[in-house]
């Protein structure tokens, strides 16, 4: 959409490129881009000097090898709109100070990442990166079908952050009439037997009082009501009950926010978003980050 009109994919030269660009080629119409940038980071884009004596008719330098492979995907992939200008980035460096460096320089408005399911590669770059990010982060999943979201869930909790991610599902429920799911999960307090009620007694209030949150949450951003599920948690990782219930009501894009209790902690992920990270690879999500928050932080990360 129109708060995403520069975005930075982030490649390693793996089968999962080649994937990871039809799925950016399909959406990019829909999220409305400007300017895309491909970019891959080597920690030594040098040959060693073995390989060079074994194969000399490797003359060309690595970031212009690795250039014509990006350039390659790019001219098979048809999907991808010619107006989109597009700008591939090979450099050499830590792979996840680079690339942060990188988003903040070019001023991206969303970073796109793959998720591997079956293919090799461990993601732990997603993962920080998720953290660290100065920007709201995509992620693309190995699996999954190459399709506009029908069906999208946001994980509730009422907060701005929350807010942050239904004005974005609103917009693709109004331009591609995607049905919107928010999901609360809620506990219920260790402590509640010394009020005198049961279990369930208990469990049942601390719904009644989700509910009225979700109608407070309605009034103040005035947002359209939408489907709301409330999900009690008796155990296990919230993390898994999120993705639990997004594969039972067929969900094809999960929406969240980041949270931070100050503009100088906003880059940081709340426990529920790193754990739905650390665990999710086969459902696409967005996690969505205030930008102008986040960028002051990241500019005095930069000068530690």
């Amino acid at each position: 959409m129109k708060n995403f009109e520069k975005a930075m994919i982030g490649l390693d030269m793996t089968e999962m490129d080649e994937i990871l660009i039809k799925k950016v080629a399909y959406i990019s119409q829909i999220m409305k881009f400007k300017k895309l940038y491909l970019i891959h980071v080597a920690k030594d884009l040098s040959l060693p000097e073995e390989i060079r004596k074994a194969y000399p008719d490797l003359l060309a330098p690595m970031d212009e090898t690795i250039q014509a492979e990006i350039k390659t995907l790019l001219k098979n992939e048809k999907e991808l709109d010619p107006a989109i200008e597009i700008e591939i980035l090979v450099l050499e460096g830590s792979p996840l100070e680079t690339f942060l460096r990188t988003a903040k320089i070019k001023d991206v408005d969303l970073i796109i990442m793959g998720r591997k399911f079956e293919l090799d590669g461990s993601g732990t770059l997603s993962k920080t990166m998720a953290q660290k990010a100065p920007c709201s982060v995509l992620f693309l999943t190995e699996t999954g079908p190459i399709a506009v979201p029908q069906k999208v869930m946001i994980p509730l909790d009422f907060s701005e952050h929350t807010h942050l991610s239904f004005e974005f599902a609103d917009k693709l429920h109004k331009e591609l009439q995607t049905e919107i799911v928010g999901l609360h999960i809620y506990e219920v307090p260790t402590g509640y037997y010394k009020t005198g009620k049961s279990f369930d007694e208990f469990a049942a209030i601390m719904e009644e009082n989700a509910k009225k949150d979700y109608e407070k949450f309605l009034k103040k951003y005035n947002h359209t009501p939408f489907e709301c599920l409330y999900l009690l948690k008796k155990n296990g990782n919230t993390g898994r009950h999120i993705i639990q219930t997004a594969k039972d009501h067929s969900i094809n894009l999960i929406l969240m926010g980041s949270r931070g209790r100050t503009n100088s902690a906003a880059i940081l992920l709340g426990s529920t978003a790193e754990k739905l990270i650390n665990l999710n690879n086969e459902i696409p999500m967005i996690i969505f980050k205030n930008k102008g928050e986040t960028m002051s932080f990241l500019d005095a990360l930069m000068k530690v």
